[in-house]
């Protein structure tokens, strides 16, 4: 049975469906499952997936503020998952970064191998972690509502009315967990159930505020249980870039006359395959650079090059990829004026022509840039 409905007190029968297009869906999640597959094989080392993880959390953390309407810009973000103090918390929109970090850090322990299994107390959980401190009107973390709220907005489909009562609220989270829990659910591909997960808690929406935070958390949740690695912190962005159509397909399958989900479900996926590739970007990025600083390294062994040559080529590697660098540039500008202020124009233009004549670095109008494509000739 695709669809379970509950009868609540105040608001009416309640669907808890996975009625979706298969000839929509299906190709979006083998899509995804190839991508993801082919990307578990690349190899990156251990540094960098830190690295990686790190950048991906603070994006993350940024964008599920933003759709909540938190003002703060990506740096400031930054600044206060880094370095926060009690004294820089006393504002509501920074208290909601570092409640939101914390959130974050206890959904990262969670892995595949952890015997998680999603309940209640697990979703109060990250409820009061996320709004504690934060005073929202009648709100109190942890705990569900008992009155009256409207969500949404007639740009975005329109405003409704979640379910109205405490009593109802308990049912439906009730069930909720047992279905979504369920074997028939479980089976089901997990990009699949935690955009499910997602969706009905955030139809449910059982706290007084907080929910959208909660249900993106609560997706990211299911897909840690399931091993998923970076994808969980990165849909978040992608919400927030899309986030009109984000929720416009909420919207669109919560109007289904027959429960049907699709427009959410394929929503996630896009987003999911969007970011698989952002991921791929990264991969192939990282890659590149340990090969180059390898190839690098050979050339300086042989003699090729000079220690000092070998040198600005790794500053170039780690700097923004088409950084440009002239005679007078590396003598000036930080970091190359390290290895130049001391050095005639001569050896300057001497190192710099030998490096365009190894096609190591490429010439333009506007001076020099390095090749991070080389290897490709070799």
């Amino acid at each position: 049975m695709k669809v379970k409905k509950v009868m609540t007190f105040k608001s009416g029968k309640f669907a808890f469906s996975h009625n979706y297009s298969e000839s929509e869906i299906a190709p979006l999640e083998i899509e995804f499952r190839l991508l993801y597959d082919a990307l578990k094989e690349l190899p990156l080392l251990p540094g960098q997936a830190h690295a990686f993880e790190i950048e991906l959390t603070r994006r993350s953390i940024y964008s599920t503020a933003a759709i909540e309407g938190n003002p703060l810009q990506e740096r400031e973000v930054a600044g206060i998952i880094d370095s926060a103090s009690e004294e820089d918390l006393l504002e509501i929109k920074k208290r909601e970064i570092f409640n939101l970090k914390k959130a974050y850090d206890k959904i990262a322990a969670i892995n595949g191998e952890s015997g998680f299994v999603l309940s209640e107390s697990f979703i109060k959980e990250i409820h009061k972690i996320v709004t504690n401190t934060l005073n929202y009107d009648s709100c109190i973390p942890g705990s569900y509502r008992n009155h009256i709220v409207k969500v949404g907005d007639k740009r975005h489909g329109g405003v409704g009315t979640p379910p109205k009562c405490l009593k109802d609220i308990q049912n439906l989270m009730a069930e909720y967990i047992e279905w979504l829990n369920s074997d028939s659910i479980r089976s089901l591909p997990p990009v699949i159930r935690a955009a499910m997960g997602h969706y009905y808690l955030a139809l449910i929406h059982p706290f007084a505020d907080g929910n959208g935070r909660t249900a993106r958390l609560v997706e990211a949740a299911i897909l840690m249980e399931a091993g998923i690695k970076y994808l969980p912190i990165m849909l978040s962005n992608y919400y927030y870039k899309e986030i009109d159509e984000y929720f416009i397909s909420i919207s669109l399958s919560k109007k289904s006359k027959t429960n049907d989900i699709t427009p959410f479900i394929k929503f996630v996926l896009q987003g999911a395959i969007y970011s698989l590739n952002e991921v791929k970007k990264f991969v192939t990025a990282a890659i590149r650079l340990s090969a180059l600083q390898n190839y690098f390294m050979d050339l300086r062994n042989n003699k090729v090059i000079s220690k000092r040559q070998l040198e600005l080529l790794n500053l170039l590697l780690e700097s923004p990829e088409n950084t440009t660098v002239t005679i007078k540039g590396v003598q000036r500008e930080l970091p190359f004026r390290t290895l130049y202020a001391q050095v005639s124009d001569r050896t300057a233009r001497r190192d710099l022509m030998k490096l365009h004549e190894l096609k190591l670095l490429k010439a333009s109008k506007n001076g020099y840039t390095i090749d991070r494509r080389i290897l490709n000739a070799l």
